[in-house]
């Protein structure tokens, strides 16, 4: 199987930055994309960036956060700055991985680190 590890989530305050890092381990053939997701309380999960050959971000965290990825070492990490009150969450990993080269690409979540924003 799959496994996603997180770290760096943390207790920051407002305007500082915080760096979320992801490694992917166990039964990977390739990854065809790396991304972050979020999950406020009372709301649904949302992405926040995701990565293949490109990057793309949610319009609220545009300019602020910046996701790249270590192919030989199958990690993503998640630079973000500025943060605001309103980026408290939990932050969740996510992959798209393929176990062999020709099994269907599969879905695999990390199990989330909190990321809290606050004065």
């Amino acid at each position: 199987q799959v496994q996603l590890v997180e770290s760096g989530g943390g207790l920051v305050q407002p305007g500082g930055s915080l760096r979320l890092s992801c490694e992917a381990s166990g039964s990977i053939f390739s990854i065809d994309a790396m991304g972050w997701y979020r999950q406020a309380p009372g709301k649904q999960r949302e992405l926040v960036a995701g990565i293949t050959s490109g990057a793309n971000y949610a319009d609220s965290v545009k300019g602020r956060f910046t996701i790249y990825r270590d192919n030989a070492k199958k990690t993503v990490h998640l630079q973000m700055n500025s943060l605001k009150p309103e980026d408290t969450a939990v932050y969740y990993c996510n992959a798209l991985v393929r176990t062999n080269w020709h099994a269907e690409a599969l879905d695999f979540w990390g199990q989330g680190t909190q990321v809290t924003v606050s004065s």
